[in-house]
């Protein structure tokens, strides 16, 4: 398996299987359900564990928004093309 390309996905308790889209900060990565692909949750994770916040389908395009200008002022073209095709297929 390809490091670069590899899949994450958590269970949440209410909402099953989540398919983690992004990493959004430190400790901090945006998820949606996995087949829908509607609802789309912050997960941030410390020491007590993860917290869920679920936020809606604009806030998440934004937040991706922000990651790729973020991937592309800091010079990481592979992983802006794999975010990008990602954003491509949840958002467009």
């Amino acid at each position: 398996m390809n490091p670069d390309h590899s899949e994450t996905y958590i269970n949440h308790p209410t909402w099953g299987l989540l398919y983690k889209i992004s990493i959004v900060d430190d400790n901090q990565e945006l998820f949606t359900t996995l087949y829908a692909q509607r609802l789309f949750f912050l997960v941030t994770s410390d020491v007590k564990g993860m917290k869920f916040q679920s936020i809606g389908r604009t806030e998440a395009r934004m937040m991706i928004e922000n990651r790729l200008r973020t991937l592309r002022r800091s010079g990481k073209p592979q992983e802006y093309d794999q975010l990008q095709g990602v954003f491509q297929r949840t958002f467009q």
